[in-house]
């Protein structure tokens, strides 16, 4: 926590040493008002001088404007360090993230990255505002305070140094208990927003299967948990106040029995005995100041902890030192014996793939359930990286690539359609922002989504929701390859993206197509046979492994795995 908060802040050093400053300041103004007021009553109203009273008393309201202005603007620089620090800790956790593989975002799941960047990092940055708030007034009172009280009264003041340890040791208690608690808790949060996650983008599921039920009563355990781990980390702080409180109060009753016979014996100045109480009252501050910030001290250590990890993590795929920033072959797609393998996965996903795609040419993958194909497209964009073989792209291998290179040359549309909340221009011109309105809807016409585009509220300006939940399935397969088509790329890879739509669109999607990216390579990741029939070149992958390639005919005469695929959705053998 300690290396990240120096880390973060020292951009602002200048600013936190004037922060420093004018807190070091208010803490001195402080323990000197105590110091006026004993003068006040020794020479003042004991001897009834009302000019020492009155000189002494405009000098403590200068004292106390002094401290007032330095306070106000401590608070407000800190505010402004605490609130920069959070903005730029989010922005290096964001920018990471965007560098992560497929292979970091599920080995620290989506729900946790949310919760890192938001809760998290708020609590780091509450935390630093309470520390540059309070931390420099703390031990500039505590001790400040022992040692002007040593000052009046020597033998009072040993009371107070005595106080200080036994109040330190019950505050560490306190938060080793709490440390545990705090990881818990984090925790916690993250299962809950795990199950929201899935919950509310999943609630049409939840209705068709009735099970309101069932799914209350998880989110009921997620939340109870995080509830049992509050509460504990509750009654464990809650402790601090009147431990600290009771301790200070039994410490006042010995100042006061001990100083009232001071007093009597002429040992003491009744001035004097008043500015060792008041000092008294200005250590227990210090010391609940101290102990409220140390509070979250075992939090923002889990929190700060589970940010530093976000940092620290390498991305499984690297981008090159020194990027080839040219193809040599444009629109050329080559995997040399590809196998890849999950983490702590026990076999590889693909076994010694090869496969050719060129310009002009339509290359089909198709395989049942589980058989890699989806991994293979993602190794040609790069989102995982090949753990035997090569991937070349262009003639170059994708390791070596500039990644800007890469995306701009590949448009991928994935089977699970995902739309960003705002219009239909605005979605279709992601990836590529100066598209003219005729280039969109011509996009639009070619993918077969013109007609319900249309007859939208808006047309093009129509409001998209999050994620495309104002539209249909189709409607959102549609739109995405209007989106690749916009982007007009060397390389297009339709990952099963024709799944949702019915046999009459589909057919005049491909129609469409065909002449529309006639120049471009294409590969297609099909389950419909009828979908990739006339593909020049068909991959029939099973279990990982290419088990037949050719055309339809061939494949029909000569590929067992392609007939029993055939048979399963035609009803019967072919001959």
């Amino acid at each position: 926590m300690v290396r990240l908060l120096a880390t973060r802040a020292r951009p602002y050093r200048n600013t936190v040493i004037a922060v420093v400053v004018l807190q070091a300041l208010q803490a001195v103004a402080l323990l000197f008002l105590p110091l006026l007021n004993a003068d006040i009553i020794d020479n003042g109203v004991l001897k009834g001088d009302t000019g020492h009273i009155i000189r002494v008393g405009s000098l403590m309201i200068a004292v106390t404007v002094v401290q007032g202005l330095a306070t106000v603007y401590a608070v407000q620089l800190s505010a402004r360090v605490a609130m920069a620090v959070g903005r730029d800790l989010r922005e290096a956790v964001y920018q990471r993230v965007q560098r992560f593989s497929a292979q970091e975002m599920q080995r620290i799941g989506v729900p946790s990255l949310i919760t890192r960047t938001s809760n998290d990092i708020q609590q780091v940055q509450t935390f630093l505002l309470s520390t540059l708030t309070l931390v420099v007034t703390a031990p500039v009172m505590g001790l400040g305070g022992i040692a002007l009280a040593m000052a009046q009264d020597v033998a009072l003041a040993l009371v107070l140094a005595a106080l200080l340890p036994l109040l330190g040791l019950i505050v560490a208690l306190l938060i080793r208990r709490m440390r545990p608690l705090s990881a818990a808790m984090q925790v916690r949060i993250d299962g809950v927003g795990r199950v929201l996650r899935e919950q509310i983008p999943g609630i049409r599921v939840t209705r068709a299967f009735v099970k309101h039920d069932f799914e209350q009563a998880r989110f009921a355990r997620a939340n109870q948990e995080l509830t049992d781990v509050s509460v504990r980390l509750g009654r464990v702080s809650t402790l601090l106040l009147p431990l600290v409180v009771n301790t200070v109060n039994v410490c006042g009753v010995f100042l006061v029995w001990i100083g009232g016979f001071r007093v009597e014996s002429g040992a003491m100045q009744i001035g004097a005995f008043v500015a060792l109480l008041t000092y008294l009252v200005m250590v227990q501050g210090a010391v609940l100041t101290a102990a409220f910030v140390a509070i979250g001290l075992p939090r923002t250590e889990v929190c700060a902890g589970r940010i530093d990890e976000v940092l620290w993590t390498q991305p499984s795929v690297i981008p090159p030192a020194e990027p080839v920033r040219t193809f040599r072959t444009p629109g050329h797609v080559l995997l040399d014996g590809v196998s890849f393998r999950y983490p702590s996965a026990e076999r590889d996903v693909l076994h010694n793939v090869d496969l050719v795609a060129g310009p002009g040419t339509t290359t089909a993958i198709v395989g049942s359930t589980g058989s890699g194909k989806s991994t293979l497209v993602s190794l040609v964009c790069r989102l995982f990286d090949p753990t035997g073989g090569r991937v070349l792209v262009g003639g170059e291998d994708v390791k070596t690539l500039d990644p800007g290179l890469l995306t701009t040359a590949i448009a991928v549309v994935p089977q699970q359609a995902h739309l960003f909340s705002g219009t239909v221009a605005s979605n279709l011109r992601y990836g590529r922002p100066d598209a003219t309105d005729e280039e969109l809807w011509h996009a639009l016409d070619i993918a077969q989504a013109s007609d319900f585009v249309s007859a939208l509220d808006g047309k093009l300006e129509a409001t998209i929701a999050q994620g495309g939940t104002n539209l249909s399935g189709g409607q959102r397969q549609r739109l995405a390859i209007a989106r690749a088509l916009v982007r007009r790329p060397q390389i297009y890879l339709f990952d099963d993206c024709f799944s949702a739509l019915d046999h009459n669109t589909d057919t005049a999607l491909r129609k469409a197509l065909a002449s529309q990216i006639a120049d471009a390579t294409t590969i297609i990741v099909a389950q419909r046979i009828s979908t990739i029939a006339q593909a020049e070149r068909i991959v029939v992958l099973d279990e990982g492994k290419v088990v037949g390639v050719g055309t339809h005919e061939e494949l029909l005469r000569h590929s067992p795995v392609y007939q029993e695929i055939m048979q399963s959705q035609h009803g019967e053998a072919p001959q």
